[in-house]
């Protein structure tokens, strides 16, 4: 079985602004996928990450990808953050 990780961060790049969203993030699935537009944002409780949204007819903003289960969601939220959180570093 491969070490590879399944998921890694593709690209973080640092958002200039005053508003709440922090970075722009890509991540690569499987060697083989590229998911493009997660968002690092500040919010009440601390940094979290944002899916990709696209609007909808009706003006409403939906996910466009999105982790099916809680631990999963926890786990790339965990790789997003640590991934921002190291280019603050540097």
């Amino acid at each position: 079985m491969s070490n590879k990780p399944v998921i890694k961060v593709e690209r973080m790049r640092p958002f200039e602004g005053d508003g709440p969203i922090k970075a722009f993030c890509d991540l690569q699935l499987l060697d083989s996928f590229v998911v493009k537009g997660l968002r690092v944002v500040a919010g009440k409780d601390g940094l979290f990450v944002g899916m990709p949204q696209q609007q909808g007819r009706d003006g409403n903003w939906y996910d466009t990808f999105h982790p099916i289960s809680r631990e999963v969601r926890k786990g790339l939220q965990e790789l997003v953050l640590e991934s921002y959180n190291e280019l603050q570093k540097a």
